[in-house]
């Protein structure tokens, strides 16, 4: 195993470790990347949404070699039930600009790419390599990593923990708790291809324009969770994910889930012909603000889907992920820089810079709105679809039924689903959460 001391050893090279290795490589220090996969994006077959901005501030030029697949011109959200969906969607050519502001990527693509340029900057990435544990000193300090490879103790001045929601180093060390299935879904994915063409054809695009839908309703069984289809150039990314603690109770599979979605009558002409060659399941963190653990301590930082850094109501994810990479990167250079420890006391400093970013002030927003969905399942997923498509069908369908006497029907059918209380409770509810 490498016998020199890093300035920093990154454990993982998703999104936020990248962003973490990049940030501090490019400004000088010796840093160690550490990834268990063949090649970093190895284990990562899915679809994502990529934001500009946040990339920008890492690789300025990244569209001149970036393994980008589509900018979105178009956002559609749909409210689904059994056989139908009630959809709100904002397309603008606006978004047809020099420099797009969203793009979808293949992560296995765009995570090998990001670690180009780690390698580029100067990092080490070493890949097939698993930390097995964080290395401490006398006083509980971190003060390196224990690998599985012969020999496999590597030592650094801090260590940044970007393992994924589902990581197990930080909570083996007891720096933070193992997330509970309330606060983490289980999504499975799947690449369905098509020629370019098609997807152009099916999708109302041109060129390397592209769209997202994102999905909500009875497709999730009356659990808390969302379906999304990503057009991609050659490929439509797909799938579902509900709370682990939703899968649980009702004894659901995530594949049933799956299915049922792509059999529905809006999706699936979108997907028809198209052949499937990946298939994987992804835990993603839904907590919010509450499900923060500590993010620093004594010789380490916690970054990404390991610090439950995911705003799950308006579905972004990589964005915090890059960010908090970043400026947990840049917070340690500025400790190095002064030559000082890298103790807690200093460490502050990166729980200061993403406090005072737009990572944790959106997160708080919404800081409410995990738990109420989840209590509030049954009626946000499944009663609340149900009754809005049926108004919806009954104001458009034409059958000699006098306007007013359609409007009792369907200001009937909502005070008997839910009455006038649970009606005003809910929607005050939902606001309260909201702001």
């Amino acid at each position: 195993m490498i016998e020199e001391r890093f300035d920093a050893i990154v454990v993982g090279a998703g999104m936020a470790g990248n962003a973490a290795a990049l940030t501090m490589a490019k400004r000088g220090l010796k840093v160690l990347q550490i990834e268990r996969g063949e090649y970093p994006g190895s284990k990562n077959v899915q679809g994502a949404i990529l934001y500009a901005d946040m990339l920008e501030k890492l690789v300025p030029n990244f569209r001149e070699d970036a393994p980008l697949e589509r900018h979105l011109v178009e956002q559609r959200f749909w409210i689904m039930d059994e056989r139908a969906h009630t959809g709100l969607h904002y397309r603008s050519d606006d978004f047809n600009e020099e420099k797009p502001n969203r793009y979808t990527i293949i992560r296995a693509q765009f995570d090998r790419w990001f670690s180009s340029k780690v390698r580029e900057a100067g990092a080490i990435v070493l890949c097939e390599t698993t930390v097995k544990e964080l290395v401490k000193d006398a006083y509980g300090k971190v003060i390196g990593v224990l690998t599985d490879r012969e020999g496999g103790q590597v030592h650094a001045d801090v260590v940044v923990l970007a393992e994924g929601v589902n990581g197990l180093l930080g909570t083996r060390a007891e720096l933070r708790d193992r997330p509970t299935p309330d606060n983490v879904a289980l999504a499975v994915k799947e690449m369905h291809f098509l020629p370019r063409e098609t997807i152009e054809a099916r999708f109302n695009l041109k060129g390397d324009e592209g769209v997202v839908i994102e999905a909500a309703g009875t497709i999730s069984r009356g659990m808390t969770g969302m379906g999304f289809i990503y057009a991609n150039k050659e490929s439509v990314s797909l799938g579902i994910g509900c709370l682990v603690a939703d899968f649980q109770k009702t004894g659901e599979t995530p594949y049933d889930l799956l299915e049922r979605f792509k059999k529905h009558p809006s999706v699936a002409p979108l997907i028809e012909g198209s052949e499937v060659k990946e298939y994987a399941g992804h835990l993603i963190p839904e907590g919010g603000y509450n499900a923060i653990p500590k993010l620093f301590g004594d010789g380490w930082v916690v970054v990404g889907d390991a610090a439950q850094l995911n705003n799950a109501m308006h579905r972004e994810g990589s964005n915090l992920a890059m960010t908090s990479g970043r400026l947990a990167g840049e917070a340690i250079f500025q400790i190095k820089s002064r030559k000082d420890p890298m103790t807690a006391a200093n460490l502050a400093l990166y729980k200061k810079m993403i406090d005072d970013s737009f990572v944790i002030k959106d997160l708080k927003k919404y800081k409410d709105m995990p738990g109420l969905l989840h209590i509030q399942s049954q009626n946000f997923f499944l009663t609340y679809p149900q009754l809005v498509s049926k108004a919806l069908q009954n104001f458009v369908r034409v059958d000699g039924t006098p306007k007013a006497e359609k409007e009792k029907l369907t200001l009937k059918s909502f005070v008997a689903a839910r009455s006038w209380t649970g009606l005003f409770g809910d929607a005050i509810r939902f606001a309260r959460a909201w702001r």
